[in-house]
């Protein structure tokens, strides 16, 4: 589990152009935002997606609370959940579902995150492209994480690391 921040900020990436044509991308330097909250299970490769419009500790709540909900996590089903520090994880206001657990990783190791792997693909749908409202990046979002949830095998390849352990039937 992870937060991603995207906004009207562009994000830029080289393009390919014909010879001795200069490529062109539409820019607009606004600084609002909305956080893709993103939940990947690396074994399957199935996601859970929330767009928000900040990061608190009540959104947190929140979202944890729904999670918990959409898979019915109670004391016989539970997962453990890797974050990272951001306070909000680390809150005492925070509030853990029954069926959920932190698996806090250690401070700046992005790279031990299975869902840090997810934000380059969702930033696709705005590379090079500036939505003009907030509502027309929550549009380009909420179409991007509906084609992600239909590509489980290419989010297992990505998130499903080598050591990651699996899980073993009883």
């Amino acid at each position: 589990m992870d937060e991603h921040r995207l906004g009207l900020h562009p994000i830029l990436r080289r393009v390919w152009t014909p010879i001795g044509e200069q490529p062109v991308a539409e820019v607009q330097q606004k600084y609002e935002w909305l956080w893709l909250y993103g939940f990947v299970h690396p074994e399957s490769g199935e996601t859970y997606w929330w767009i928000l419009p900040r990061v608190s500790t009540e959104l947190f709540n929140r979202v944890l609370a729904d999670f918990a909900r959409e898979f019915n996590l109670d004391a016989n089903k539970q997962i453990l959940l890797t974050v990272d520090q951001a306070g909000w994880h680390t809150s005492n206001d925070l509030i853990l579902p029954d069926g959920i657990h932190f698996f806090p990783m250690p401070a700046y190791s992005p790279e031990l995150q299975p869902a840090e792997r997810l934000w380059p693909l969702t930033n696709e749908i705005v590379a090079n492209h500036s939505p003009h409202t907030l509502e027309e990046l929550e549009k380009l979002l909420v179409y991007r994480c509906q084609q992600l949830l239909e590509q489980r095998d290419f989010i297992r390849g990505l998130t499903c690391y080598h050591w990651w352990p699996m899980t073993r039937a009883i």
